[in-house]
């Protein structure tokens, strides 16, 4: 997900985005462990965009302070 796109989001929005990110990444490690994960990329490209979210979530808290 492209850091322009989550920048258009509510913080609502994003806070959600980010604890479905979550849950999705703990079910990918659970895959992992078991051996039956096909695409051990996946995992690394939503720890990213977890980061991301979690950078634009403390920008906003900046900007309004």
């Amino acid at each position: 997900m492209k850091p322009q796109e989550l920048r258009e989001l509510s913080e609502d929005e994003l806070v959600r985005r980010e604890s479905e990110l979550k849950d999705q990444l703990l079910k990918l490690r659970f895959q992992h462990a078991q051996g039956q994960l096909e695409n051990a990329a996946k995992m690394k490209t939503i720890r990213r965009d977890i980061a991301r979210i979690r950078t634009i979530l403390v920008e906003m808290k900046t900007k309004t302070e």
